[in-house]
């Protein structure tokens, strides 16, 4: 794009003029382009288990008080059709299976060792691991000013008269968890506001999976040749989804129980995508065991609005250990890479002494892309035309791209890492 404003002067210019020109914070190289791909896919197969069991767990689990096997989904769940693939899809986005992928069910009977009982596979985390799904739905729940609309809903009396309703009907031949209810109601309460997100991250997914699918799809098959490409695509994505209602529904003895009804017109785009952004992409928190909650330590921001711990600040290194959300998340992703993939971390890096960095740090860059796209879609929501003739409306544009990059000043962000092929 030929600009009609001056260059601009901020750390990232590059960038922000990349941005102007309608591309990503990662530099459009056909390697770039092969990592997040592959990534997405790899991504896409464990994420359609996340969103099912999360539905699952909101919606048939519910308030169970020792749910040991809520992450043994049942088979109705694994039968749900997306509603965004297939050829019956109410918005037909990946031409795929409308039920769990195939290569999740083979997993999930195999697992890395190989046939046995599912409870031993549970055991051993030879499985996907729902635990990293759980930490970004509570990172939703805990950072409750991003999501102001959503949360004043669930402080509303109307949600809990209908929670006070879902909660009677579950316990009703339980007169020990009632009498419970009756002397902490608050407890009971908290407790659905976070199944509440728990549907709101699976609605939020279910979206995702398929556009994930059908990306690696359209790349498999020459469609897809840059990182613009898949930044469009995503753009496009958000759009066509926005208005898909976020709602929590209770099924207990074969009725349903609106705690959130799609009639109060919660949408993905407002009430689960951007905050999913901020709260996973940008601030989370501190992963246990690797900062102190300390004040007097002060390794820890004062306020919520301050955290830089999500993906595009970690770093990977010291995050990839045990029992760490983003390594779990890397552990699931390892076992549906593409053949691609696989060849690139044998060819560039250290095989599989440190693959789940190397996951890690491909993932990264794929987020950031991800992160463009939403970047890409506010301005386009809010602001003006990338070749708008008007100067000042330029300006404007290049303002927000400003703000935005303000957001990546930090030391810990990793903009300037993914900027090269080295950073491996």
């Amino acid at each position: 794009m030929q600009t009609k404003i001056p260059p601009s002067n901020h750390q990232f210019a590059e960038i922000i003029h990349r941005l102007e020109a309608g591309g990503s914070m990662l530099p459009d190289t056909p390697e770039n382009l092969m990592q997040i791909i592959g990534i997405y896919k790899a991504y896409a197969i464990p994420m359609d288990f996340y969103w099912r069991d999360l539905l699952y767990i909101a919606e048939r689990v519910f308030l169970d008080p020792f749910p040991f096997f809520k992450y043994f989904i049942s088979q109705e769940y694994l039968d749900l059709p997306n509603h965004y693939a297939g050829k019956d899809a109410d918005l037909p986005i990946w031409r795929g299976t409308a039920k769990a992928h195939p290569e999740l069910l083979e997993f999930m009977k195999q697992g890395k060792i190989g046939k046995m009982p599912r409870l031993w596979h549970h055991l051993i985390h030879d499985r996907i691991n729902m635990e990293f799904a759980e930490a970004c739905m509570r990172a939703m729940f805990w950072h409750q000013d991003i999501n102001p609309k959503f949360n004043a809903y669930l402080d509303s009396e109307e949600y809990k008269a209908n929670a006070d309703k879902a909660v009677k009907a579950y316990f009703q031949y339980n007169p020990v968890m009632l009498g419970m209810y009756k002397l902490f109601p608050e407890m009971f309460l908290e407790q659905v506001k976070q199944l509440s997100y728990y549907a709101n991250l699976g609605e939020f997914w279910e979206v995702m999976c398929p556009v994930f699918l059908e990306m690696s799809d359209l790349y498999d098959e020459g469609k897809l040749t840059t990182v613009k490409e898949a930044m469009e695509f995503l753009v496009n994505g958000i759009f066509a989804v926005a208005g898909r209602p976020i709602y929590h529904h209770v099924y207990i003895r074969g009725e349903c129980y609106e705690v959130i009804p799609k009639s109060k017109g919660f949408m993905w785009l407002y009430e689960a995508a951007l905050p999913y952004v901020e709260a996973v992409f940008y601030r989370t928190s501190p992963f246990r065991g690797t900062k102190s909650y300390n004040a007097q330590a002060k390794q820890v921001p004062d306020h919520q609005k301050d955290f830089h711990y999500g993906i595009l600040y970690a770093d990977v290194y010291p995050v990839g250990t045990a029992g760490i959300p983003p390594t779990l998340l890397m552990d699931d992703m390892w076992h549906f890479l593409p053949d691609y993939l696989q060849e690139y971390y044998q060819k560039h890096c250290r095989g599989e002494d440190d693959i789940l960095v190397q996951l890690g740090i491909t993932f990264q860059r794929s987020m950031y892309n991800v992160t463009s796209a939403v970047i890409q879609a506010l301005r386009q929501a809010l602001l003006y035309p990338l070749d708008d003739p008007n100067p000042e409306h330029l300006k404007a544009n290049r303002e927000f791209f400003e703000q935005q990059m303000d957001r990546l000043k930090r030391p810990e962000a990793r903009l300037g890492d993914i900027q090269t092929p080295d950073y491996r």
